[in-house]
C-alpha cells in the first residue's frame, strides 16, 4: 500500500509546484519534502518528477500518482462528512470569494463561530476562476461569484447586486470630480483595477475616457486590505466593490463619488449540487443571505 504521508507530500508538491512553498504549506523543511519524494519513488519503483533547475515536471508515473493523491483526499473528505452529524453547528465549511467581499464577510463569520464551538469556518480570498475550480474539485463548499457559473455540477442563486464604487480621499467629497482631477490625483490600481476602471469610468466619462491604460498610475498593490490606505492618505483614487469600501477600517477618510451612471455586479452564492442541503452548509448560506439583505 502507498504510504499516506508520502503521497500527501507528493500531492501537495504537484499542486503548488515549488519545493520551498510546499514545505511551508506542510510545516516541513525542504529536505523533508525531498526525502518523502525519494521514498515514494522507491516504493513505486519509478521516477515521479523530472527536475529542471528550480522547476520540475511530473513524469507519466507522477501524473498518475498525483491523480490518486487527489482522489484519496476527496474520499477522505467524503468519509469525514458521512461520519459527521448533520448538525448546523458541527463540522467544517470552506468558503471562497473575492478579497473585497471577504473583508466584509469575515466579521459576520466570526460571530457565527462564537455561537458554535464545534463549527470550523475557512475563508479564502481568490480569483473567480480559482473559486470555481475549487468548488468543482470539492475543495470549497461555498463560493461567491460575480456571474452565474455554467457547470452541471454547480448550483447558484443570486444574492445581491453590489455597486462598483469610485473612491477618492475624503477631502474631495465636496469637489466636482472629472477625469482630469482623477488623473491629477493618480490611480491606485490592483489586480482587478483596470477592468473595474473600464466598467465604471467608461460609462461616466464617455467623451474623455480612452481606456484604463491611459490612466496615470500612482501606485499598485495586490493586498485587498492595503488598497484603500493610499486613498485615505490622499495619494490617489481607486475603484472597488462597495463591500471592500464599507469594511475599510478608516472608512471616514475615504469618500464614494456619487456618479450619474452606476455599475453593479450580480453576486451568486454557488455550491456543488446537493451540498446545500447539508445542515452546516445550509446554516452558513442562511447567514450570508441574511447579512446581504441587511445591506439593502
Amino acid at each position: 500500500m502507498l504510504n499516506a504521508t508520502w503521497l500527501n507530500t507528493f500531492t501537495t508538491l504537484c499542486e503548488i509546484g515549488h519545493f520551498t512553498r510546499s514545505a511551508d504549506a506542510l510545516g516541513m523543511t525542504q529536505p523533508g519534502v525531498s526525502q518523502h519524494l525519494r521514498k515514494l519513488e522507491a516504493q513505486v519503483g519509478k521516477p515521479l518528477i523530472v527536475q529542471d533547475g528550480k522547476s520540475f515536471t511530473p513524469t507519466p508515473a507522477g501524473e498518475a500518482l498525483f491523480k490518486v493523491g487527489l482522489a484519496r483526499r476527496q474520499q477522505e473528505r467524503d468519509l469525514k462528512e458521512v461520519m459527521q452529524r448533520d448538525d448546523p453547528d458541527v463540522g467544517e465549511v470552506r468558503i471562497g470569494c473575492s478579497g473585497s467581499f471577504a473583508m466584509w464577510l469575515y466579521p459576520h463569520l466570526l460571530e457565527r463561530l462564537r455561537l458554535a464551538p464545534d463549527l470550523a469556518l475557512h475563508l479564502t480570498a481568490a480569483p473567480q476562476g480559482n473559486v470555481i475550480r475549487s468548488l468543482i474539485r470539492g475543495d470549497l463548499d461555498l463560493g461567491i461569484l460575480t456571474g452565474q457559473p455554467q457547470h452541471p455540477q454547480l448550483e447558484a442563486k443570486m444574492i445581491m447586486r453590489e455597486e462598483l464604487c469610485l473612491v477618492v480621499p475624503s477631502f474631495m467629497q465636496s469637489q466636482e470630480i472629472d477625469l482630469a482631477s482623477l488623473n491629477h490625483l493618480g490611480f491606485v490600481t490592483h489586480p482587478d483595477g483596470h477592468e473595474y476602471a473600464d466598467e465604471l469610468l467608461g460609462r461616466n466619462f464617455v467623451k474623455d475616457y480612452q481606456g484604463s491604460d491611459h490612466l496615470k498610475t500612482r501606485t499598485s498593490v495586490n493586498q485587498i486590505g492595503q488598497i484603500l490606505i493610499p486613498v485615505a492618505e490622499g495619494l490617489g483614487f481607486t475603484i472597488l466593490p462597495r463591500s471592500g469600501v464599507d469594511a475599510f477600517a478608516r472608512r471616514g477618510d475615504v469618500s464614494i463619488v456619487d456618479l450619474p451612471f452606476k455599475h453593479h455586479h450580480d453576486l451568486w452564492l454557488t455550491f456543488r449540487r446537493g451540498r446545500g442541503k447539508f445542515a452546516r452548509i445550509a446554516s452558513v448560506i442562511a447567514l450570508i443571505e441574511e447579512e446581504v439583505c441587511a445591506l439593502d
